[in-house]
């Protein structure tokens, strides 16, 4: 007597959430075009749950203007559309693919040498900047910008990047052409990684085209902030500059 084999949509709602909570956001909303039972199962809370960090509510309880009615949409929300927290001078986000928690901080979070001295930088607002303001560098002989963030406020189990966000005027960046300068990234008082990077982003087309700049040293204009996103292998997608 051969006995037959239950189908994956005979399975009880339940069990196929509980399945669904151990992949990815991406992956659910991927089956959840299998049946109607998967729709079912991928729409729960339970489901959504899991991917949503565990001092969520914490974070999102100070936007009472949120109108949110499923784990889902809170997710999906939190992915798209980052939140402004500690005064408005950090932003809060999800990673969209795998959950983690994403944080961008304002330029007014930093340490930044000279920062509030006019004749080296300027404090300014863009209409397409995420905070109010942003920090432009008019012109310095030394570029020194310090950034720390709590540990504890990242996910855990995850490798993360930092990442220096600016925009360069439409000018250039005069002076970093060939002028290379160091960063360091570490935990407490220790560097634990320290790289040396070119900050001009057309650096490599000069190159390749041998373009020479007329003076290496001359005033450079740039708005800064700084962020911190998990790293995912295999991702191409990244634009910022690092």
């Amino acid at each position: 007597m051969v006995e037959e084999g239950v189908g994956l949509n005979n399975l009880p709602e339940g069990c196929i959430a509980n399945v669904l909570s151990f992949i990815t956001p991406r992956e659910v909303c991927r089956l959840s075009l299998v049946s109607s039972t998967f729709r079912s199962a991928a729409e729960s809370d339970a489901v959504w749950d899991k991917f949503l960090p565990s001092d969520c509510s914490t974070i999102v309880s100070h936007f009472s203007s949120l109108s949110i009615h499923s784990k889902k949409d809170l997710y999906l929300y939190l992915s798209q559309k980052p939140l402004l927290i500690d005064d408005g001078k950090k932003s809060f986000q999800l990673d969209k693919v795998y959950g983690k928690k994403c944080y961008m901080l304002s330029a007014r979070s930093l340490f930044i040498v000279w920062g509030d001295t006019p004749r080296y930088w300027k404090w300014i607002s863009l209409p397409e900047a995420r905070f109010s303001e942003v920090a432009e560098l008019v012109s310095v002989c030394w570029l020194e910008i310090r950034a720390w963030m709590n540990t504890g406020m990242l996910s855990p189990t995850t490798l993360y990047g930092a990442y220096l966000v600016f925009k360069p005027s439409r000018a250039g960046t005069y002076g970093f052409e060939y002028q290379s300068v160091e960063v360091c990234v570490g935990i407490g008082e220790s560097d634990t990684c320290k790289r040396t990077v070119f900050l001009d982003p057309e650096r490599e087309r000069r190159l390749r085209y041998q373009i020479v700049p007329r003076r290496v040293f001359n005033r450079a204009r740039f708005m800064v902030e700084a962020q911190a996103a998990p790293v995912m292998e295999n991702n191409n997608s990244n634009s910022n500059n690092q």
